[in-house]
């Protein structure tokens, strides 16, 4: 499987080691001390003998894979949004909600509105254009003028997700005795990150912007372990303590003042199906959770007409797939709990644990 390619590697390789004479005739003092020095292996040499070694068969397989399979980023056909690229951009949006947090420094004295300017900017150039790529799938000939007023309104929103996103620093930090004060909670909380790119995720989404923010939202849940779906509205004062392992699905609706622990799920009960056999797309699935509500670890609720009323709470482990009344405590009652002591188990009493 050489190519040419491999042969000028090869050339190349024999060039850098043959200790040749330079273009006066003589040997520079690197080339001599290259020589004097053990010879290292090269690691081109290593790769040009595991083409050698691959057989050729493996290549052309693949390669029909390709057109048969698909799963191609290709110019001609999409141009897909790169997932690299929307990384960065969140990373980027974080700045733009917090400045100075997500920066290796404080920033300068005086320089707010001008590096504020200098990084909207930037976002928006590189926002446009993924979202414009984002369009296209399905359907590559599909006009993507459209794409500018989208990121307008997603910017003129941003004031307003930072107003909302204090709501959730306030609720954390009167929700969690551990926290010192809120500048801890924007520096260590992972909810906050999840949080904030679902919030402009969501912006993103209610303007019809494709697959970008459903990228967003998946970075945020690979950095923090909190799975929120850009299309779940959610209220004032959200605040998910601890929150990994926490999924929040699309079609929810989360009140004001509502309190999340980690390992909650607000899942889909089950999916509606058309004559073919198809999952209906569209329709609610997953529960609504109204004002001052509390969730407790490991909880799942499930449903599109699941509703949890105002003011309730959920007991951990509790599964759930019919609404609660306003003002419920939903817990699981203990039974068969024992309580042993561990010094006097294998004695005579044969006594075993049991729960």
């Amino acid at each position: 499987m050489r190519s040419i390619a491999a042969e000028e590697v090869t050339q190349q390789g024999k060039d850098a080691t043959s200790g040749r004479p330079g273009p006066s005739g003589t040997e520079d003092t690197a080339s001599a001390g290259r020589r004097a020095a053990p010879r290292q292996p090269d690691p081109r040499t290593e790769v040009i003998q595991a083409m050698d070694e691959l057989p050729d068969h493996h290549l052309t397989e693949l390669l029909v894979s390709y057109d048969r399979l698909g799963g191609m980023n290709d110019i001609n056909r999409h141009n897909m949004p790169s997932k690299r690229a929307v990384g960065q951009l969140c990373e980027d949006l974080l700045q733009l909600l917090f400045p100075g947090y997500h920066d290796d420094d404080a920033f300068p004295d005086g320089m707010l509105p001008s590096l504020t300017a200098e990084r909207l900017f930037s976002v928006v150039r590189r926002l446009q254009e993924q979202v414009r790529k984002s369009v296209r799938i399905g359907d590559p000939k599909r006009p993507t003028g459209k794409t500018a007023p989208i990121i307008k309104r997603f910017t003129g929103a941003l004031p307003s997700v930072r107003e909302r996103l204090q709501t959730d620093i306030e609720a954390a930090f009167e929700g969690d005795p551990s926290a010192l004060n809120r500048e801890e909670i924007i520096l260590a909380y992972p909810f906050i990150e999840a949080i904030a790119i679902q919030r402009l995720a969501h912006c993103l989404y209610e303007e019809g912007a494709p697959i970008v923010p459903r990228m967003m939202t998946e970075w945020a849940h690979a950095r923090t372990g909190i799975d929120i779906h850009p299309g779940a509205q959610i209220g004032s004062h959200f605040f998910i303590d601890h929150g990994t392992g926490v999924v929040v699905g699309e079609t929810c609706r989360i009140g004001n003042h509502v309190k999340l622990f980690h390992g909650v799920t607000l899942g889909a009960r089950s999916f509606a199906k058309d004559e073919a056999g198809h999952i209906v797309k569209g329709t609610k699935r997953h529960p609504d959770v109204e004002d001052h509500v509390t969730i407790y670890p490991n909880a799942t609720i499930l449903g599109g007409e699941t509703v949890v009323g105002s003011h309730s709470t959920i007991g951990a482990n509790v599964f759930l797939m019919q609404s609660v009344a306003p003002h419920s405590l939903v817990i699981y009652e203990e039974k068969q709990l024992r309580f042993l002591d561990k010094r006097r188990r294998g004695r005579n009493e044969g006594l075993e644990y049991s729960i």
